[in-house]
């Protein structure tokens, strides 16, 4: 085995072992909740969707690309490259849309009842299961076309209408097609990304705007702390922001790929380590917001005193 392939694959087997462990420790957290009869939060239900895209994500093209890494090939058949690349897309995309709905709910949270958030207060919290349905179902259509030329390495398919593509193959298409493709994966991509930026952008105005406004009752204050709301909204905007720079990262590198007959097989592998960078950075960001409870990271030893994550509504 290569060095390069030995380092490739500790890579990504420490990031999915450690985005699983975090996933899970939070998931574990809205468990408790859950069933000890605390009262859900409207963005409790969201975080929890968001923790399932993640899993899907790391579960399917984590694990998968650490077995390729370490020469494990040919583990794959042609159903099971099918189901892979479909899971992790339909992860990812619900990443998005989950990410992109918790800034919204965010917003909505902190805007004052006279702004044009503020009036959603009261019917948002209404519509937050129909919204979550929106965030599975549209990934899950357009994503079909991965099943249609993705195939395993040792398909039937001849081998010179073969894209490497690590432990899976793609099925080489005609320019136009592939850009078609691209156009019809990417509309709602573009649509959470706009609406996420649109809603951080009215968090920073409105979070400078607060602090300029208290900024006298704490002037004579040695130690002021943030409010729960502003300490909510600091997580998601780190949240957003994470996710804004890794996907945009991840595009160029596809978009290097899907053009390219034969891409490099680096390209694919750091494709790969940027698309299950924010599934596994995710869950820490939101646990480090936690209240002055014992932190959330191993939140299972001390479940007599399960802090409420604060991002609420």
């Amino acid at each position: 085995m290569a060095s390069r392939d030995l380092a490739v694959g500790v890579v990504c087997l420490s990031q999915t072992v450690v985005g699983l462990m975090g996933n899970f420790s939070l998931l574990y957290h809205y468990l408790f909740l859950y069933f000890t009869g605390s009262r859900p939060r409207s963005t409790d239900l969201i975080v929890v969707h968001l923790i399932v895209a993640n899993f899907l994500s790391l579960l399917s093209r984590g694990v998968s690309q650490t077995m390729e890494a370490f020469g494990l090939t040919l583990f794959l058949n042609d159903i099971g490259c099918k189901l892979v690349f479909y899971v992790h897309r339909v992860g990812r995309g619900v990443s998005i849309s989950t990410t992109c709905l918790l800034s919204v709910f965010q917003v909505i949270t902190i805007s004052p009842r006279n702004s044009r958030w503020g009036e959603l207060k009261e019917k948002a919290p209404r519509y937050t299961g129909f919204a979550i349905f929106l965030c599975w179902v549209p990934y899950m259509l357009v994503n079909i076309i991965f099943l249609m030329y993705i195939t395993g390495k040792w398909s039937s398919t001849n081998s010179t209408m073969k894209k490497d593509l690590g432990y899976c193959s793609g099925v080489k298409q005609n320019k136009i097609i592939l850009s078609l493709h691209a156009a019809l994966l990417s509309i709602p991509d573009m649509f959470c990304v706009g609406l996420m930026l649109c809603a951080s952008n009215s968090m920073v105005c409105i979070l400078f705007r607060h602090k300029q406004q208290v900024q006298h009752i704490h002037k004579n204050d040695l130690s002021p702390r943030s409010s729960p709301e502003s300490r909510a909204t600091h997580s998601i905007l780190v949240l957003v922001s994470m996710f804004v720079s890794s996907y945009m990262l991840s595009c160029i590198f596809q978009v290097c790929i899907g053009l390219s007959d034969n891409p490099n097989i680096l390209l694919v592998n750091i494709s790969a380590l940027l698309n299950a960078y924010f599934p596994t950075a995710c869950p820490f960001i939101l646990m480090s917001r936690v209240s002055r409870e014992p932190r959330l990271c191993f939140a299972w030893i001390k479940i007599t005193k399960s802090p409420k994550l604060i991002i609420n509504m």
